[in-house]
């Protein structure tokens, strides 16, 4: 008896209560600490992979800070490229990873405590999925914006800053500390809502594929 209940205990695919509509996977596997380095490196990579792009639209968006003024990308992109060089694509860059890097850290971390606490073991709960969005966004905006107003001022030629710390100390000094916080309102009055359809989606849409297809959350275990 006791041989045939340790057969069972070493075989792999005895699972004596699993019901793959009712089983939510597990992260993967992974800890959740692990996730938050995943999303921390996933992020770093987004926004400086996409950096240059990001630069022609801070330049578009400033006025006068092209040498002509620029109403097209291809304009813009060749405007900055004559005039100051390709490095100037990059300049900023070290903002934008000092910031991405703990706000998305900071992102994922808030998203899966709030899902837990808010859908109270209900993985339906669209609400909670939205509620936990919002708040994952209030909270990596309150990270990343400081760095993003930095990274958007020295990105333009004409800024004076000599580089990321230099920003930082005559902005604290001559504008003091809300300068850095000055859009902070509106990047989350445009975040928030996005993030809340977003992960709302995201949740149902994994759901629905998981009842469609359980053998995927087998798979997953």
């Amino acid at each position: 008896m006791a041989t045939d209940a340790r057969a069972k205990f070493q075989n792999p695919d005895f699972r004596p209560d699993f019901h793959p509509d009712l089983t939510v996977s597990t992260h993967d596997g992974l800890h959740f600490w692990q996730f938050m380095i995943a999303g921390s490196i996933a992020g770093c990579i987004e926004h400086m992979a996409m950096f240059p792009v990001d630069t022609v639209k801070t330049h578009m968006q400033a006025l006068g800070s092209c040498p002509i003024k620029s109403v097209t990308v291809r304009q813009a992109f060749r405007s900055i490229l004559q005039s100051e060089g390709p490095s100037a694509f990059y300049r900023g860059i070290g903002a934008m990873g000092l910031g991405a890097g703990p706000a998305h850290a900071v992102y994922f971390s808030v998203y899966e405590t709030c899902k837990k606490r808010f859908s109270d073991g209900n993985p339906n709960n669209a609400v909670a999925h939205a509620a936990s969005g919002v708040c994952a966004t209030v909270a990596s905006d309150a990270v990343f914006t400081p760095m993003d107003m930095v990274k958007q001022r020295l990105q333009l030629s004409n800024s004076g800053y000599k580089g990321v710390w230099d920003c930082v100390r005559r902005v604290m000094s001559e504008e003091g500390f809300g300068a850095f916080y000055a859009s902070y309102r509106t990047t989350v009055l445009m975040n928030a809502p996005f993030t809340a359809v977003h992960f709302a989606t995201y949740e149902a849409a994994k759901r629905g594929l998981m009842e469609v297809s359980p053998e995927s959350v087998d798979d997953e275990r």
